[in-house]
């Protein structure tokens, strides 16, 4: 038997090459931190320090389980596709840990001469996975499993990029990533999605008979939801402690069920036969999570919490029903699993109400815990009464940069304009990138799109009918084709 060409092993050598470098930076420029992960050189030491891992770890694992079954189910809704969906989110979840912790290391430069691993790493490193997720799902079914490899080794530099300049010198605040994570990866994906378009017959004509569900393939999916609608809160608070923690817990499961409630409202109301649409519910659930992140550990009051879940259960449904379609018809642009709608105007949506949220401010509310909440607003000079009074009291305050409730608003705008620049820019770059025959883009054709089989071995079965469609233009389209080739509708659609 012939040995396959050195084409054919292109994915194997270049995912190992991958590994292999990993490996040789991980030697390189990293160790355990110590105490966290390293004995104590106290030689009187009788016990283990506390650490932090002993606090993190669970909610660690929620986001853990989020990014590895949340997402991957969540995009297994495609007929043909589910192979893919959840098994190549595993891939890149697994390529991204490793890459993010680097990157993201030397970015925020959290090394002398090597990168001291904590469960923080950990834990940033999951939320790096998560904007590539997202981007993923915006050219779900349309690209090869290298031009993903590719995607995800830019995608996780610009973000660093993004997220350095947002956090560390515009000092702003998104406890559960509204504006670095979800506005990121969505805008990301879409102008990825966009510079790719060309080359997809899929761009110049939408509707391809495998962009759709059928009924097992919708209960994959709506498995995912649940997974990430259930571990939201820990995604939302694990970066805070204390009191910001418990608001961010508490603010997200009132933000979550308020949008839960007014997605199943609307998705009648916009059913001709007033019946529920699987595909917003599999989504525009979650918008609650996404809205409430750059707020979530404010003191908004629980209230405020579930009104904006009801407004990113509007926006999500209208993109889904609206704005999708119009965007797919006129711009030629196409989002598989509708990013924009779930991640990217809910994230907007978020930034928007951190900024309002901190213009209403006061220390009065905050009491002796506001520059905890938001450290840029602390007096510059360490000998400031205030901030000594603090220091006295046993709060881990350190000087900031003496902002006002105002100027802090500003550089919360200021770091979501910045982030959807780079977002675009970056997404932009891949794009070209991908575009490029060392990526092996994907054949000129139907049957390279949607398609477990040109990426897995997979088990000869009965065929599989579309019942349901990810958005309403796919739905449309369906429709006109059953007439043109006087084929009675699907009473199902």
């Amino acid at each position: 038997m012939a040995l396959p060409s050195l084409s054919e092993k292109r994915f194997t050598i270049i995912a190992l090459f991958f590994q292999a470098v990993f490996l040789i930076l991980f030697g390189v420029f990293t160790e355990y931190d110590r105490p966290e992960a390293r004995p104590s050189l106290d030689p009187n030491a009788t016990k283990p320090a506390a650490n932090g891992i002993d606090s993190l770890y669970p909610m660690w694992q929620d986001v853990h389980s989020m990014m590895f079954i949340g997402f991957g189910f969540l995009m297994a809704f495609l007929k043909r596709y589910g192979y893919s969906s959840i098994g190549l989110n595993f891939f890149l979840g697994a390529l991204v840990l490793q890459w993010a912790t680097l990157v993201l290391g030397f970015f925020k430069g959290e090394y002398d001469e090597q990168i001291h691993l904590t469960s923080d790493n950990l834990l940033t490193a999951d939320f790096a996975a998560a904007a590539v997720m997202i981007s993923f799902g915006a050219v779900l079914g349309k690209v090869s499993v290298v031009q993903l490899l590719f995607m995800a080794f830019f995608e996780i530099m610009f973000f660093a990029v993004s997220e350095t300049v947002g956090v560390k010198y515009l000092k702003a605040e998104d406890v559960g990533g509204s504006i670095f994570v979800h506005t990121f990866g969505a805008y990301f994906g879409i102008a990825m999605s966009k510079t790719l378009a060309p080359d997809t017959r899929h761009a110049r004509k939408p509707g391809s008979e495998k962009e759709g569900a059928v009924y097992h393939s919708d209960l994959f999916s709506i498995f995912g939801t649940i997974v990430l609608w259930l571990y939201w809160p820990s995604f939302n608070a694990s970066l805070k402690v204390g009191d910001q923690r418990h608001r961010a817990v508490i603010n997200t499961y009132y933000s979550l069920s308020a949008c839960t409630v007014v997605t199943f409202a609307l998705a009648t109301l916009f059913n001709k036969k007033q019946r529920l649409d699987m595909v917003l519910i599999q989504n525009a659930t979650l918008a609650g999570g996404v809205a409430v992140g750059a707020s979530a550990n404010f003191l908004i009051q629980p209230w405020a919490a579930q009104v904006l879940g009801a407004v990113a259960a509007l926006v999500s449904v209208f993109g889904y029903v609206s704005l999708q379609p119009y965007l797919q018809r006129t711009l030629k642009l196409h989002d598989t699993c509708g990013v924009h709608n779930l991640h990217g105007m809910p994230g907007v949506l978020g930034a928007i109400a951190g900024i309002a949220a901190t213009t209403t401010i006061s220390s009065d509310s905050y009491f002796n815990t506001l520059y905890q909440v938001y450290p840029a607003m602390a007096p510059k000079n360490a000998s400031d009464p205030e901030l000594l009074r603090l220091q006295s009291l046993g709060f881990d305050v350190s000087p900031g940069d003496g902002r006002t409730r105002r100027e802090q608003a500003l550089f919360q705008l200021a770091a979501l304009a910045t982030t959807i620049g780079i977002a675009i820019v970056g997404g932009v770059f891949t794009g070209f990138i991908l575009k490029l025959q060392f990526c092996f883009p994907p054949e000129d054709c139907d049957e390279d799109l949607f398609e477990d089989s040109i990426h897995w071995q997979v088990n000869p079965g009965a065929p599989e009918t579309s019942t349901s469609g990810r958005n309403y233009a796919t739905l449309e389209h369906d429709q006109e084709v059953r007439q043109r080739q006087h084929v009675p509708p699907d009473p199902q659609t």
